[in-house]
């Protein structure tokens, strides 16, 4: 039976069969040193799970949705210390010495800063500004790579059952355990989301939900207005 590994990476997919190959390749060198790599696969209809399977630790299956997809990889995981992390976004050079680090403390969970890559000149000013917003407020996004304690994960009840803003509502409930440790060191992200949907109707988009949330409008009547939940 393998050593059980102190970090376990969670990765929620669906139809990510341009994304993940790069990934998971970029991820063995964690595996190497003793990370564990939970591919969670939400009913993709492309070659995704075929090209995951040969790469990671395991692929899981779960119904759609992020939230549902990481706890299942949450409950399976062996680690003492969960990262989630999207199928476009790579982690910097040793991420688990980072997160070992920032968990040795009085902090249960953390982000990391996010860069975006792509051609629109905004996308630095909107990664800047994400980084400071988390800062101000300990809110973190899903594309920041949560991180947290086994313990923590399980003392808030997982991720919400809800099918957006999941991110929020974790960060909500873990700040009641802990303030985050934002972390200099950058994940860096694909901002196909922005310049796929324009800039500027997506920057729009998303504070217009974070508001109504922030208002109490529920995260189901969110989801009808956002098409572009996985």
């Amino acid at each position: 039976m393998p050593a059980t590994p102190r970090l376990s990476i969670i990765i929620p997919v669906l139809d990510e069969a341009t994304t993940i190959e790069s990934l998971l390749t970029q991820l063995l060198g964690l595996w190497v040193c003793g990370a564990e790599l939970l591919v969670v696969d939400g009913g993709s209809r492309d070659d995704t799970v075929a090209l995951a399977t040969p790469l990671a630790t395991r692929v899981l299956h779960s119904p759609p949705g992020r939230a549902a997809q990481m706890n299942v990889g949450a409950r399976v995981a062996r680690g003492q210390q969960l990262l989630f992390l999207h199928a476009d976004t790579h982690l910097p050079r040793r991420a688990d010495r980072l997160v070992d680090e920032a968990l040795a403390g009085n902090r249960c969970w953390g982000r990391f800063d996010i860069r975006l890559t792509g051609r629109h000149p905004m996308l630095p000013v909107i990664a800047v500004a994400m980084n400071l917003r988390s800062r101000l407020s300990g809110i973190a996004t899903g594309d920041q790579a949560l991180f947290m304690t086994r313990e923590a994960f399980d003392a808030v009840g997982g991720f919400p059952d809800q099918p957006l803003m999941e991110d929020i509502e974790m960060s909500r409930r873990l700040k009641r355990l802990s303030a985050p440790a934002c972390l200099h060191h950058k994940v860096v992200s694909s901002g196909r989301r922005w310049e796929t949907h324009g800039v500027w109707a997506t920057i729009r988009l998303m504070w217009r939900l974070r508001f109504r949330y922030w208002r109490g409008v529920s995260a189901d009547s969110l989801a009808r207005e956002y098409r572009h939940v996985r």
